[in-house]
């Protein structure tokens, strides 16, 4: 098998995910911009008197939370560990760099999927029926490899200063959260935010927890599916690419 991606090279990856949830994960930081921080948009929102759905907005809520969290640490560890050192002591070990960038999408795939139960447990707790839970169950996983790809591939930046990324990654980020169907149903949009709106992959994940709640959806939900999949093969292959070019310059 290739080396870089034989049995050995995974079962390394799962140790830098585990090594990356033990250090990186439940801190401040985390929480505050992972967890706090698509809730703090979910209630102003929802009490901001805008009259929409309970059921529109946990599907934002749920949406949110996955995005939000799988990119929270994701953009940062290599510029934390480039900071300690620390990458220096994983470049010299016999552990490929696909590995290491596979190693860090776990512990955040991980962690997003934690956390993205709490709003969907919420949901089904007010009473909201789960119509479609193998296809939201799927969607899930998808997208938080999806999300977490994207938070390393937003990391390729060949820089030490965790600051300039997370800037970096906000900036990318936030219009995101609001161009993606969230707050305003796809079928409000002019045609230009709808075109907006299909670069985005939160769109497509956010469509496919509206159509396992409610029933409804914008797009056919295999059409929603593969473009996640197209979004997680390209933010995955991209970031590996980069990452085993740009990390000689970091150590």
């Amino acid at each position: 098998m290739n080396l870089r991606w034989s049995s050995d090279q995974l079962r390394r990856a799962w140790a830098i995910a585990k090594k990356d949830i033990r250090i990186y994960y439940l801190k401040g930081p985390v929480l505050i911009f992972g967890v706090f921080m698509p809730v703090f948009l979910f209630l102003a929102f929802y009490l901001g008197g805008r009259n929409l759905p309970l059921p529109f907005l946990l599907s934002g809520l749920t949406g949110m939370a996955l995005f939000f969290t799988s990119t929270a640490v994701s953009p940062a560890i290599f510029p934390w560990e480039g900071q300690a050192r620390t990458l220096e002591r994983l470049a010299a070990c016999p552990v490929t760099v696909e590995a290491i960038v596979f190693g860090d999408m776990i512990a955040s795939v991980l962690f997003g999927i934690g956390v993205t139960a709490v709003p969907l447990f919420l949901a089904l707790a007010l009473g909201l029926p789960l119509l479609q839970g193998v296809v939201l169950a799927f969607a899930v996983i998808l997208a938080a490899f999806c999300f977490s790809a994207l938070g390393i591939l937003l990391a390729v930046p060949p820089t030490n200063v965790p600051s300039n990324i997370m800037m970096l990654s906000s900036l990318l980020k936030f219009p995101l959260v609001f161009i993606s169907g969230i707050f305003v149903p796809l079928e409000q949009l002019p045609a230009w935010g709808m075109a907006l709106a299909v670069a985005s992959p939160l769109t497509y994940f956010v469509d496919i927890v509206r159509y396992s709640l409610t029933g409804t959806h914008s797009f056919p939900v295999l059409a929603d599916i593969g473009a996640l999949a197209a979004f997680a093969l390209v933010f995955t292959t991209h970031a590996m690419v980069l990452h085993r070019r740009t990390l000689p310059r970091r150590i």
